[in-house]
């Protein structure tokens, strides 16, 4: 697959691949598979890219509202990664979520496209407060495995690393990535895809190590993590409301890759792919 040129590439799922945590609604918003497109770029300067995601979708949402448009694009490359919004809720099934996924990566590699997905950090192992989520990650990521060899699909293993737990790897809500973050998602998809010049450098640990709290700056960090973030979560879950309802797509059609901030919502050439590990802390040069 390294020597294979990509000419339109399209990103199907949630509030991640959206680009939350990398950027804003103001400035535009990044992300990791805007980062992924740069990089696809550098290969083949032609390439056509469109982000279908949604913040706040579901599995079973992903597929009812993106695979069709996603089709229509007919695209050479698409990433599908959705799920965590499913794991969140109480009626969580694994397999059910997983059938979803299997039914977009059928029908893309149907068609001809490569796909790539990837597996979830254990969320617990960043926020307390969710560790009883643990099981329900990696049942779902047992099955997306399983799902994806049955259609060739290509597996970034994003949740198998240590790294994936610093904090510095996550924006303040803990549930999106950072700048940094998502540098790091579109270096190990770039790896998974094979591309040409990436290597597992997005895997190492950052040049520092993560500033340390006290047992009572860290109780009261969750406190306030709570209030600001885990609060309004549940609220909008108790009213039947998303933080998606009444968005679309923000960039529902093939258009070039261009420089970030280029224009609002564009994409850029600052720190995706290969060169995300060498100039944001993984200790190779």
């Amino acid at each position: 697959m390294a020597d294979r040129a990509f000419r339109r590439y399209v990103a199907l799922g949630d509030s991640q691949t959206e680009g939350l945590g990398d950027g804003d609604d103001v400035r535009g918003l990044r992300g990791w598979a805007d980062r992924l497109a740069e990089e696809l770029a550098r290969e083949e300067p032609g390439l056509l890219y469109a982000n279908l995601a949604v913040r706040g979708r579901r599995a079973g949402q992903v597929r009812r509202e993106q695979l069709a448009p996603a089709l229509a694009l007919r695209p050479g490359l698409a990433t599908v990664v959705a799920g965590v919004n499913d794991v969140l809720r109480p009626g969580f099934d694994a397999d059910e979520v997983a059938g979803e996924l299997e039914a977009m990566f059928s029908a893309l590699t149907g068609q001809g496209a490569v796909v790539a997905t990837m597996t979830f950090p254990d969320v617990g192992r960043i926020t307390p407060l969710a560790r009883p989520l643990g099981g329900r990650l990696l049942a779902l990521n047992a099955r997306v495995r399983e799902a994806a060899a049955r259609h060739g699909v290509v597996v970034a293993e994003t949740g198998a690393h240590a790294v994936v737990t610093d904090p510095r790897l996550w924006s303040v809500d803990r549930l999106h990535a950072s700048p940094l973050g998502h540098a790091r998602i579109a270096a190990a998809v770039a790896e998974a895809l094979g591309l040409a010049g990436s290597d597992d450098a997005w895997t190492l640990p950052l040049d520092t190590a993560p500033p340390q709290r006290s047992v009572l700056r860290a109780v009261s960090a969750e406190a306030r993590w709570a209030g600001a973030f885990l609060g309004p979560w549940v609220v909008r879950r108790l009213r039947g409301r998303s933080s998606g309802d009444g968005r679309g797509a923000r960039r529902p059609e093939l258009l070039p890759v261009v420089a970030w901030g280029g224009e609002v919502g564009g994409v850029g050439g600052n720190g995706g792919g290969r060169e995300a590990g060498r100039r944001e802390g993984t200790g190779r040069g």
